[in-house]
């Protein structure tokens, strides 16, 4: 189709994908975020997400190996290295390293399944019960240098980025469509991409979509996350990715990049923090409650780190109760949200399934087009 100018909201991860995606197929792009791009009151702040293939459902591990395409043509784009590769380690009874183990082979990852003990050889400052699954393609994503990257990128290519404009609704416009800042502003375009994030339960009833349509979007809980990092003991450690699902806790941890000097480990529970209406009630208050949980299983089962944070933050997860994403357009509306705290790691081809929709493409996942699925049935 011919190129067409569309308003892309939100300047995270997602947003930012867009644009670049859009930018460079020709599209005319105006990026509106209400504050700075990556912001510390959003999900994609700091230099720390995990890149990781292990999954127990086949659909996104497969995703993940056409993302990692995504970003290595972002990284030669951008010259900027965006994913450092330090391996993962998976482990515990509701992990189900044996079932991840499976699904890489499948899909024709490189992987190893090894005995607690083969693990602890490697990585004793890591206590293991069971079985554990190591695949050494993961590693850390730089979140806030692939954002900027993205954006640089879809500058060049034409596109503009307003910062300082929260939008408050957006509404049928002639042709196209309009968006309206919280004092009044105004910006046009013929499409329109929503990638707002944590604030997407606040802007979703001002959509205009249609009481069916909103009726059938997926209900979203945010979540206020708390993550702590901690120092290793011996201060030439480089740890690999982690993630630890056995009761009472599921637990991620990870390098935790610049923000925390490169000296620790980022540790925090999955789903640990508490529920809030929308990023905006996003205080970034740290729970010592919360904090304290995460010391004692620091203590007990991370034997290489010091039990004691030096530094600490929240960040925001924006949960579907499948942990599905949603992407999907009604009319000239993209709705992008790449839910439940795992979506970093798509961002290039979350961009591209924006790109699809938005030049009239269905080539998106069934599961991922809720809003859409009894018009395409």
């Amino acid at each position: 189709m011919s190129a067409s100018s569309v308003i892309v909201i939100g300047a995270g991860l997602a947003g930012a994908a867009a644009a670049w995606q859009l930018a460079r197929r020709g599209h005319d792009v105006v990026v509106l975020e209400r504050t700075e791009p990556a912001n510390h009151w959003g999900s994609s702040h700091g230099s720390a997400r995990i890149f990781r293939y292990a999954y127990p459902d086949a659909l996104y591990t497969r995703l993940v190996v056409e993302a990692r395409r995504g970003w290595d043509e972002l990284e030669r784009e951008g010259a900027m290295p965006l994913i450092s590769a330090v391996g993962a380690v998976d482990h515990g009874d509701r992990r189900d390293p044996v079932r991840l183990a499976r699904v890489l082979a499948d899909q024709g990852v490189a992987h190893e399944l090894l005995s607690a003990a083969e693990a602890t050889d490697r990585w004793g400052g890591i206590a293991f019960d069971g079985a554990v699954l190591w695949h050494d393609e993961a590693g850390v994503i730089d979140a806030e240098g692939a954002v900027n990257t993205m954006l640089r990128l879809a500058v060049a290519a034409g596109a503009t980025v307003r910062t300082g404009w929260p939008v408050a609704a957006v509404s049928p416009r002639g042709a196209g469509y309009m968006a309206v800042s919280s004092t009044g502003d105004v910006v046009e375009a013929e499409q329109v991409v929503v990638a707002a994030g944590g604030w997407l339960p606040d802007l979703l009833g001002g959509l205009g979509i249609g009481a069916e349509r909103l009726a059938a979007f997926p209900s979203l809980e945010v979540r206020q996350e708390q993550a702590f990092h901690f120092p290793y003991r011996d201060s030439a450690d480089v740890w690999p990715t982690i993630i630890h699902k056995s009761a009472p806790i599921q637990v991620y941890a990870l390098p935790g990049g610049r923000d925390a000097e490169f000296r620790g480990q980022k540790v925090a529970e999955y789903n640990g923090g508490h529920a809030i209406r929308s990023a905006a009630w996003h205080d970034r208050a740290i729970d010592p409650v919360r904090r304290e949980r995460v010391v004692a299983y620091v203590r007990e089962n991370l034997p290489g780190l010091v039990p004691e944070p030096y530094a600490e933050t929240t960040c925001l997860f924006t949960n579907t109760a499948g942990e599905d994403f949603v992407i999907d357009r009604i009319d000239g509306i993209t709705i992008l949200s790449p839910c439940s705290g795992h979506g970093a790691k798509f961002a290039p081809l979350l961009g591209e399934y924006v790109a699809r929709l938005v030049e009239g493409d269905g080539d998106v996942p069934d599961r991922f087009r809720p809003l859409t699925a009894g018009v395409r049935a």
